[in-house]
């Protein structure tokens, strides 16, 4: 028996890893993006560096798991990405949304109160930085869906409910501040090549040997 795959899922798998879209927009933010890591080691911020990767690591991990839920569920991955875009790398992500979340997490450490301990409003600073960049984003996420840009098939992952989605943010970034906030720079390292040699394991596993995603 066939998937029952959804409209968006459709046009997502078509046009996933589809090389015929190239963009040349896609240079000046590539450059854009070696800048922000070339100032940021320049200053020895090696903290924030770190952080920048080590947030697009698990980013890519979690792009991975939500197209497996493609696969596993025959119908829709919880986000879908099927508008043009320049390269679809997993049927949620595409080049151009890497490329923010290879930034997004230099952002947020920057973002971040020097004095971790500091309160906000009675409020650890960093419970309330992650739970506002949450917020932020899924209100984008919101705008993108509404535009067609981003779909949400199932009741529990959509508007209005969008608490799951704001929760899966909030995670994210909070985990990413506990992350900068790790007394030894190794062990950051460590987390970092971690995250990464775990999508190194999922990409040959589910992409390259199953062809799953």
């Amino acid at each position: 028996m066939l998937p029952a795959y959804t409209e968006a899922s459709r046009q997502a798998l078509e046009n996933l890893r589809n090389t015929g879209h190239f963009g040349w927009y896609l240079v000046p933010i590539l450059a854009f993006i070696a800048y922000v890591y070339v100032v940021e080691a320049e200053r020895k911020n090696w903290d924030i560096f770190l952080a920048g990767f080590a947030f697009m690591g698990v980013e890519l991990a979690w792009e991975m798991f939500n197209a497996l839920i493609l696969h596993w569920s025959g119908t829709s991955a919880l986000w879908t990405a099927p508008s043009d875009t320049a390269y679809l790398v997993f049927v949620g992500l595409t080049i151009e949304i890497a490329m923010m979340f290879a930034v997004a997490g230099i952002i947020f450490t920057k973002a971040l109160p020097e004095d971790k301990k500091k309160k906000i409003a009675g409020i650890p600073n960093r419970v309330l930085m992650a739970v506002a960049f949450a917020v932020g984003c899924v209100f984008v996420e919101v705008i993108l869906n509404r535009w067609g840009a981003l779909v949400w098939h199932y009741a529990w992952w959509r508007w209005p409910n969008i608490w799951l989605i704001i929760v899966a943010y909030f995670v994210g970034f909070y985990g990413i501040a506990l992350f900068f906030d790790l007394p030894s720079r190794k062990l950051k390292l460590s987390i970092t090549l971690g995250a990464y040699a775990l999508d190194l394991v999922l990409v040959i596993v589910f992409v390259w040997s199953l062809k799953w995603i």
